[in-house]
C-alpha cells in the first residue's frame, strides 16, 4: 500500500513539475511575442493568425528583414506554433488567443 502511495504522489509530483515547465516556457513565448511584434502592430493580429510552424517560420524572417528585433527566435517560434498553429481553433472575432485583447482595444 506503502508503494502505490509513494507512485501515486510521484507521478503527481512529475506531472505538476512539467505542467510548470510548460507554463513557464509559454511565458517566455508570450514575453517574446510582446518584445518582437507590438512595435509594429497589435497581438491581436497575431493571435489570429493559424499557421504551420514552417510558415510562421517565415513570418519571422520577414519580419525580421523589416526590422523587428527578436531576441530568441526558437523560444518565439515554439510560442507561436503551439499556440496559433494551423491546428488550433481559430478565435472569436475580436478576441486574441489569449481572450485579452477584445475588439477595438488593441494597440494601433
Amino acid at each position: 500500500m506503502k508503494l502505490w502511495t509513494v507512485l501515486i504522489c510521484g507521478c503527481a509530483l512529475a506531472a505538476a513539475a512539467q505542467q510548470a515547465v510548460n507554463q513557464q516556457d509559454n511565458d517566455r513565448g508570450r514575453r517574446q511575442e510582446v518584445r518582437s511584434c507590438v512595435a509594429c502592430h497589435s497581438l491581436r493580429l497575431v493571435d489570429s493568425q493559424r499557421l504551420s510552424r514552417a510558415t510562421w517560420s517565415k513570418e519571422l524572417d520577414k519580419m525580421a528583414k523589416w526590422g523587428s528585433q527578436i531576441q530568441d527566435r526558437e523560444v518565439l517560434l515554439d510560442y507561436l506554433a503551439k499556440n496559433y498553429g494551423d491546428d488550433r481553433p481559430a478565435t472569436p472575432d475580436g478576441i486574441s488567443g489569449d481572450g485579452s485583447h477584445a475588439a477595438g482595444h488593441e494597440k494601433r
